[in-house]
């Protein structure tokens, strides 16, 4: 029976224990002793300090032994609940050392267990490790109850103690699975050691004054010789000790395989606890960075497991729950790293570059797996759990008001560098997303760049950068406006390009915290994103970097990002103010004036065009006003520009789609007429503008004027009659008949731009004079000597969009010799349909699927030659098949009924890369070009076959070249004696001296020119 024990028994007591060689004997003392209550603290402590020395350090597990040490914790345990406040340091020293005997015979144990089916010592030693598990939560309960110590000694003994009962935890947990029946007991007995530690390190915090922790810091980590710095030193060395244990139990749960959710949440949780305390003054002692990294290496490895696991076998899909089991510990990391990165920038700063590496990896990770069938749901998945914490965590950093803006712009620098865009690292992405996955997941910070299997993730990461400005700060804003040229110069890469058109990326859609995720082109996010990012800093200072970008790149050589821009200012135009949109309008229409001249106008990739175009799309999202004030500007009588200048602007707007439909109805009848009058006009004096006219202007701009306008122009049958076949005629006629080159282009240009104008206008495909149309066409293009004009490809085109209004008439149903209208038809059909070019190869099916849908011809199979193109082996290429043609014919006229989202073949992807490829060599021939020193190319023409001749200037003017150069020799012989003898007029030596060199300058402009001629 329990009762109170004098001091002379317990020192008898203890005696007899010490004087007893039997272990039995010692068992049943130590129980009567710990079935008494010991009131006096002297007595308390010598019993303490007995019982540490009594601790048998045993080699081998004997069971009375064991039961010996197990006694020694009943009794010690019991004791610590009573007033220890003067033995600490006898019931910590006998933590210490039951925990050291406790590691070091814990894995013995396990393995006898495993070798023997004997079972009690290893019962018995395993209930001793719950029963030290217990005490060592009790030693932490009982240091909470008391002021820190002052005491050296204690001081050491408390931080070693903290250590081993740690270490000892941490070591139990690791081998939970090897203990069978006692496994589970033993982690709730290790989670109240956790508990305990962590409620001393708050109690702790609280009780130490932070100066001298702060102090401590800025010092160095010196230590200050003062009694409240020894504590806060003290309190630190807890601290850190306990932070390394628990990362390294949320290294150890995390590697486990997910058996141990509730260690892996109470150990990562803990950290960010213990990095709170005392408002974050512990954690300028702690290596932040670290356990960062820690952090980022376990998101980075579970990611590269599970992408082992899928990519290695895939033969069925990964369900969304597969994938969430994979994907929400990995949330779980980033969300604790978000957390501590958010408090402690500063200090996380040293380890940007990891952390980045680590949300870019996510982010080419989830373009990786939209790519495969099977791994779309991962996809999703990763995008609703993984995605958007990921981004929070680098806007942790970005969005810091402790970093510097230059630390924030190094971060995006070092994510979007410009410099990286030449991709001259060895490319690992070559091969199957196993190959990319493999690659991805060896990169590090230090190789990461020039990695061309990053340029994607780059992409969409710099995407939701954009969409998340809302929620940035404007120094970050700005940092970004900067980088918006980075975005298109990424886009001119073949690899970009193909996936801006073909691949379909899961996106977040919805309101809410939870929204639903659909699949969007690429293309449209870019857009998405850029016109989120607008909206975001129209009021910002970022707003001017935004505007710069856009003004620079109106006119981009590459035109997908051409596409974009111009996209972006018709959603400016659409939203901005009446006075901007003004501005904008004004500006682009003088542009348009100031390079206007009859050479560009109809080249398509010229200045004059590209600008005219920019002008029609944004006239498409402007109020009616502004479209009248631009074509009145243009063509109005108020108009300050010559009436030579006019028609040339007025040609480009047509050919670029002028919204003529959007004008004011008074406005479009006037335009109406003015251009079928001028067009009637020019036919009218056809006979004698023609030999007269060519060399100066844009010969027969009305009828480039109506070809145009015909899209938009609500033209009345009547408008347009019967003087347009004849003129057609008449154009082909003089075609044939004209042998100098500028006049022969001239008709051939107007012939193509007449084709068109006939193919809008259905009824004159019944009239009289089409017969002899027809039978011209044929003779130019089949029979007549003009065949062998290797210009005349031209016109096929236009010629091919003509054709197919034949399907709107009567066409006879004869024999072989029947109606020659008919078998001239049938003989045109046969020279598109027989084209090899890929271009003409699609017009001709798109002309002849119109024509054979809407026809009432019953013998089609006579419009379709032996040697239609598509009806030859696409493999080989030289065995015809009719039906092949016929299937291609079938697929081409149910498009309409064809899917609105395809997905696109590898084949078809490899050509898109191709392309990309010849677009770079052409962005990258632009932009070594010396624009200053050559004019406008023809970059729309296939110019490699055709024969390159040099043409000779006339010898005046290779003689008045010359003499301006004798002229400039001598007036420079004479400049210095134009000094001598005017030394009182140093002003009128400046200005001559000015205007000398500007002509030097405008003179070897000139000769340059005439010797590239």
């Amino acid at each position: 029976m329990a009762g109170e024990c004098s001091s002379k028994e317990v020192q008898r007591l203890l005696e007899a224990i010490t004087s007893s060689d039997v272990v039995e004997i010692r068992v049943q003392l130590l129980t009567k002793l710990g079935e008494s209550d010991v009131y006096d603290k002297s007595d308390l402590a010598s019993l303490i300090a007995s019982l540490t020395m009594f601790w048998e350090d045993f080699t081998c597990l004997d069971i009375s032994q064991c039961m010996l040490n197990k006694i020694i914790l009943h009794v010690a345990a019991k004791k610590i609940e009573s007033d220890i406040s003067g033995c600490l340091g006898h019931f910590l020293s006998l933590g210490i050392k039951a925990s050291i005997w406790c590691g070091k015979h814990l894995n013995m144990t396990l393995m006898s267990t495993e070798e023997s089916e004997e079972e009690e010592h290893s019962n018995l030693f395993f209930q001793m490790l719950l029963d030290l598990l217990r005490y060592s939560a009790a030693c932490f309960s009982a240091l909470a109850r008391y002021p820190i110590s002052d005491a050296k000694e204690l001081m050491d003994i408390v931080e070693k103690c903290t250590f081993e009962q740690l270490n000892l935890a941490k070591n139990s947990i690791s081998e939970i699975k090897r203990m069978n029946a006692f496994g589970l007991e033993v982690m709730k007995a290790a989670q109240l050691v956790l508990d305990a530690v962590i409620r001393l390190c708050k109690v702790y915090s609280d009780s130490v004054n932070l100066d001298f922790v702060y102090a401590s810091a800025e010092n160095g980590g010196k230590s200050m010789d003062c009694e409240e710095a020894d504590k806060a030193n003290h309190v630190v060395s807890i601290i850190k000790c306990t932070v390394k244990q628990f990362c390294d139990l949320g290294v150890l749960a995390a590697n486990d395989g997910g058996s141990l959710v509730t260690l892996l949440n109470s150990s990562w949780k803990g950290v960010v606890t213990l990095l709170q305390l005392g408002k974050g003054a512990f954690a300028t002692k702690l290596n932040v960075a670290d356990i960062l990294l820690m952090l980022v290496s376990l998101a980075s490895d579970s990611l590269r497991c599970a992408a082992e696991s899928w990519f290695s076998l895939l033969t069925e899909r990964v369900s969304v729950s597969e994938a969430k089991r994979i994907f929400l510990p990995v949330k779980f990391y980033l969300i604790n790293a978000v957390r501590i990165s958010s408090q402690y920038p500063c200090q996380a700063f040293s380890a940007y570059k990891e952390i980045a590496l680590c949300v870019l990896i996510i982010s080419t990770f989830r373009i990786l797996l939209s790519k495969e069938e099977l791994l779309t749901s991962a996809s999703e998945v990763l995008v609703e759990l993984l995605e958007p914490i990921s981004v929070h965590l680098l806007n942790s950093f970005l969005n810091s008001a402790q970093l510097k803006q230059e630390d924030k712009f190094l971060i995006l620098n070092w994510l979007f560098d410009e410099n990286d865009l030449s991709f001259v690292a060895v490319d690992l992405s070559n091969g199957t997303e196993a190959t990319q996955k493999d690659a991805i997941f060896s990169l590090s910070s230090d190789n990461m760049h020039g990695a061309r299997m990053l340029v994607l993730g780059r992409v969409s990461l710099f995407l939701n950068l954009l969409k998340s400005a809302p929620d940035l700060e404007n120094d970050v804003r700005l940092g970004i406006a900067r980088k918006l040229g980075w975005l298109l110069d990424v886009l001119v890469d073949e690899d970009v390009y193909s996936s801006c058109l073909t691949l379909q990326i899961p996106t977040p859609y919805g309101p809410g915290k939870t929204p639903e995720v659909a699949y969007q082109s690429m293309f449209f996010s870019i857009l998405h994103a850029l016109k989120t990012f607008m909206i975001s800093v129209s009021s910002s200072v970022a707003w001017s970097e935004v505007e710069s970008f856009l003004i620079t790149n109106i006119f981009h050589p590459h035109f997908l990002c051409w596409e974009i821009v111009m996209e972006l200012w018709c959603f400016l135009v659409r939203h901005a103010g009446a006075d901007m949109v003004n501005d904008i309008v004004e500006k682009l229409c003088a542009l348009l004036s100031y390079v206007a001249s009859s050479e560009s106008v109809l080249v398509p990739c010229s200045g004059l065009r590209k600008i005219a175009r920019s002008i029609c799309m944004l006239l498409k999202h402007v109020s009616q006003p502004t479209v009248d004030q631009v074509y009145n500007t243009i063509v109005g009588s108020n108009r300050s520009h010559s009436s030579q200048s006019s028609s040339i602007m007025l040609v480009a707007l047509l050919m670029e789609g002028f919204p003529l439909n959007l004008l004011s109805h008074k406005t479009r009848s006037v335009a109406t007429q003015r251009i079928l009058k001028e067009y009637f006009q020019f036919m009218e004096s056809f006979a004698d503008a023609s030999s007269r006219d060519c060399s100066s202007g844009v010969f027969g701009a009305p009828v480039f004027a109506l070809s145009a306008a015909l899209q938009s122009l609500q033209v009345s049958v009547s408008d347009i009659d019967m003087k347009t076949l004849g003129f057609l005629v008449s154009l082909i006629q003089r075609y044939r008949e004209t042998v100098e080159n500028l006049t022969k282009d001239h008709h051939r240009k107007l012939l193509s731009e007449t084709l068109s104008i006939i193919s809008n206008v259905k009824h004159l495909y019944t009239s009289d004079g089409m017969e002899e149309v027809i039978f011209e066409l044929q003779n130019l293009f089949i029979s007549g000597p003009a065949v062998s004009d290797p210009q005349l490809y031209e016109c096929k085109p236009n010629l091919a969009t003509f054709m197919a209004g034949f399907g709107h008439t009567e066409l006879a149903e004869n024999d072989d010799n029947g109606s020659t209208k008919r078998s001239a038809v049938l003989e045109l059909y046969h020279m598109l349909l027989s084209e090899q070019h890929w271009a003409f190869v699609h017009l001709a099916m798109e002309t002849f699927g119109y024509f054979a849908a809407r026809t009432s011809c019953s013998q089609l199979w006579r419009f379709v030659p032996q040697n239609a193109a598509l009806s030859f082996d696409l493999d080989l290429g030289d065995e015809a098949n009719e039906e092949r043609f016929l299937a291609e014919l079938k697929v081409f006229l149910e498009k309409e009924r064809a899917l609105l989202t395809m997905t696109p073949s590898s084949d078809q992807c490899q050509l898109l890369i191709q392309e990309g490829e010849i677009l770079k060599q052409v962005i990258q021939k632009y932009q070594n070009t010396d624009l200053g020193a050559v004019g406008c190319e023809e970059m729309c023409r296939d110019v490699e076959n055709q024969p390159r001749k040099r043409r000779k200037l006339p010898d005046g003017i290779t003689q008045g070249v010359e003499l301006l150069q004798s002229g400039l020799k001598v007036i420079s012989d004479g400049i210095p004696h134009l000094e001598q003898n005017h030394f009182d007029h140093a002003g009128l030596h400046n200005k001559f001296l000015t205007h000398f060199l500007h002509l030097e300058e405008l003179i070897g402009q000139l000769v340059g020119l005439a010797a590239s001629v």
